[in-house]
């Protein structure tokens, strides 16, 4: 058994949490909370990747570093 790890990007939207992996596109699940979504998420990436092995497709491989951070930028209106 190999083991992957990704980034797995959790935010709040007006009900719940959506959480997505950018590195498989299409994986992506919702949870009530963080907790369910980061469970949710990781039984959906498992899913993904087992299909993409049936598939015969190659797993993507994150390079690091990885940089996420949070930008402000001035709009005028």
């Amino acid at each position: 058994m190999k083991t992957y790890q990704f980034t797995v990007v959790i935010e709040s939207d007006e009900e719940a949490f959506h959480a997505f992996v950018p590195a498989l596109p299409g994986c992506h699940t919702f949870g009530m909370t963080v907790d369910e979504a980061r469970a949710n998420i990781a039984e959906a990436m498992e899913l993904h990747i087992e299909s993409m092995q049936e598939d015969g497709e190659s797993i993507p491989i994150e390079r690091e570093p990885l940089f996420i951070t949070r930008l402000s930028v001035p709009v005028h209106a």
